[in-house]
C-alpha cells in the first residue's frame, strides 16, 4: 500500500507535466538530415529517462569491482574457514591422553 501511494506522489507530477506541455517540437540531430516531432513533455521526460538508465548503468559498472573483490574476499573465508577445521582435526587426536592399563 505504502509503494502505491510513493508511486502516485511521484507519477502526479509527471503526468501533470505532459498534461501541460502539448506543444510540438521539431528534434534534429546536426549532421545529419532526420528530424522528429514530437510532443513537449515526451521529448523532455524520454530525454530524462534516457539519462536515468545512462546513470544507474554508470553505478552499476562502478560497483562491478567492489563485487568482485567481495566475491573473492567470501571465496578465501571459506578457503580458510576449511583450513582451520582441517588443522583442528588434526590436534584435537593428539591432544587425547593415551589409553591407562
Amino acid at each position: 500500500m505504502l509503494f502505491l501511494i510513493v508511486t502516485v506522489i511521484l507519477c502526479l507530477p509527471l503526468v501533470l507535466f505532459a498534461l501541460s506541455n502539448t506543444q510540438i517540437v521539431s528534434l534534429g540531430l546536426w549532421p545529419l538530415d532526420y528530424g522528429l516531432e514530437l510532443h513537449l513533455s515526451l521529448a523532455i521526460l524520454g530525454a530524462m529517462a534516457i539519462a536515468f538508465f545512462l546513470g544507474a548503468f554508470v553505478v552499476w559498472m562502478s560497483a562491478l569491482a567492489q563485487r568482485r573483490r567481495a566475491r573473492r574476499a567470501e571465496n578465501l573465508v571459506r578457503l580458510l574457514e576449511a583450513q582451520v577445521q582441517d588443522l583442528k582435526s588434526r590436534v584435537t587426536p593428539s591432544l587425547s591422553l593415551p589409553p591407562v592399563h
